[in-house]
């Protein structure tokens, strides 16, 4: 698959990293372009600027971006992904672990927004770097799961393909109005994990004892 992705910092680099690893055609752009370039060479891709990403990405674009940053950038890069799968793993989430997007759109929406000839698909965003850098993300015996939020067939196909690239299972998380569920979902175990030292994953029972109907 052609990937671009947008932006060169970590989640750029890891996931860059374990998709040019994997045998697919990844160029890195960035406003630095001598960074994004160093970053192309350590995980074995391309480099450019960000519309060169966003213009190679054919089979997707990953927006890698900080969120404050998301939506003009996606903004600026409309015609170029026009058609293209927009991949967001932004996570709009402020200090004391609370939305930006709180009492309005997600984020995925406002990136959906910012460029409405593109098919975004909410991703990627609920672990730390360090979780998609392992190879594969498998715990316990248990192979991370990777929700997605996505309103296009195509588009979320594609993206299924690189989630289980990485060695995870995708979820259906439901349509784009869902993705800010995502982003809530970040905010609470990041404030978790950071605020409380806590083990999050503790706080769902095993599907058996979660009292769905399996039959």
């Amino acid at each position: 698959m052609r990937i671009g992705i947008v932006g060169t910092g970590t989640m750029a680099r890891v996931l860059g990293a374990q998709w040019a690893r994997g045998g697919h055609d990844v160029l890195v752009g960035g406003r630095d372009t001598d960074r994004a370039a160093a970053l192309a060479e350590r995980i074995g891709g391309r480099s450019g600027t960000p519309r060169d990403a966003a213009e190679h990405g054919r089979d997707a674009v990953l927006l890698a971006v900080p969120y404050g940053a998301a939506v003009a950038v996606t903004s600026g890069l409309a015609d170029a992904v026009r058609g293209r799968t927009l991949v967001d793993c932004t996570n709009p989430v402020a200090p004391g672990f609370v939305l930006e997007t709180r009492g309005g759109p997600s984020a995925a929406e406002r990136i959906a927004a910012a460029a409405p000839g593109a098919s975004v698909v909410k991703a990627f965003n609920l672990c730390h770097e360090s979780v998609w850098s392992r190879t594969p993300p498998v715990f316990d015996g248990r192979p991370l799961a990777v929700p997605l939020c996505g309103d296009d067939a195509p588009a979320l196909e594609a993206v299924r393909h690189l989630v289980r690239d990485l060695g995870c299972v995708p979820l259906d998380g439901g349509g784009l109005d869902r993705a800010g569920l995502l982003e809530a979902t970040a905010a609470l175990l990041i404030g978790l994990w950071v605020g409380e030292g806590a083990d999050a994953q503790a706080i769902a029972p095993p599907l058996a004892y979660a009292g769905v109907d399996l039959a």
